[in-house]
């Protein structure tokens, strides 16, 4: 692993200058699938006094919240968001904050194509298959007090596209026992992502109008009916089909219990250390807990 310690900045393609906050919007969540990090980089455009610097970087082969004022101003650009971390923590969650605009991602006509034709898939396989809003990282900004995250609607469904998820924003919480021992569950065959297969914590779209750091909480009590004890935020990352995603890590009161929900059919808890993790364990769930837990 190799990381270079920097702030950068990332805007979105087209974004209105004047956010303004928009009511959350009830949606059931999705999972996705695999993850897989590489180097960091943005290139912005036309951003007066602004010098992005080089992005922390992770080599990998292939995963009391607040809303904050909104940010006061995104200028009109093109973004080159590549895989890999955006923005490296840890923070404590009142260090990570969110602000949205109610200017909804447009996305070009062979996106929203793609986007109907992974929906399609899903219905034939029999997966869940309704689409909705969720969110899209539209820009964030790394300072010495934390993270700030610009947020805006986007189709849900965008999310599925393999060549180009537009920047929808994903919430991935590991979960910790008292004794360090990692949740692992796996996905039931019906799913929509990662059916059949071993994955951490839980995790799942940030719904709109929602706090970020809220989702991940969320998303645990959903999935396996636990609350954390105390909870952390641990990175911002971009996934290889440019799609975003915000890593927490929580830890469970001494002697907690998790019930998982349908859409696993199985979990157990992982050795502490990953070394010790079993044959089920894939390469890039190492790998995540390399990131959180290095």
């Amino acid at each position: 692993m190799g990381m270079e310690g920097a702030r950068m900045v990332v805007l979105g393609d087209e974004l209105a200058q004047r956010p303004r906050h928009v009511h959350a919007r009830r949606l059931q969540a999705h999972r996705r699938g695999r993850l897989e990090l590489g180097r960091a980089e943005a290139e912005v455009r036309r951003e007066t006094g602004r010098r992005p610097g080089v992005g922390r970087r992770l080599i990998l082969v292939a995963p009391a919240p607040v809303l904050a004022p909104p940010l006061a101003h995104y200028p009109q650009c093109r973004v080159s968001l590549n895989p890999g971390i955006l923005a490296r923590g840890p923070w404590q969650t009142g260090q990570v904050a969110a602000s949205w605009t109610d200017e909804p991602f447009e996305p070009a006509p062979e996106r929203i194509a793609a986007a109907d034709e992974a929906i399609a898939t899903l219905a034939d396989r029999g997966s869940p298959s309704h689409d909705g809003l969720a969110a899209r990282l539209a820009g964030f900004e790394e300072t010495g007090e934390g993270l700030r995250m610009q947020l805006q609607p986007m189709r849900w469904s965008l999310r599925l596209v393999r060549e180009d998820a537009s920047a929808s924003l994903a919430a991935l919480c590991v979960v910790r026992d008292s004794d360090g021992r990692w949740l692992a569950g796996r996905r039931a065959p019906w799913v929509a992502s990662w059916a059949g297969r071993w994955a951490l914590g839980a995790g799942g779209a940030v719904e709109v109008g929602e706090d970020p750091v809220v989702a991940l909480a969320r998303e645990l009590e959903e999935e396996w009916s636990v609350v954390p004890d105390r909870m952390t935020v641990e990175a911002l990352v971009c996934l290889p089909n440019r799609s975003a995603m915000l890593i927490g890590q929580a830890w469970l009161h001494d002697g907690a219990e998790v019930e998982r929900d349908a859409e696993h059919d199985e979990h157990a808890w992982w050795p502490a250390d990953p070394g010790e993790w079993p044959a089920e364990a894939s390469r890039e769930l190492r790998l995540m807990a390399g990131l959180i837990d290095p």
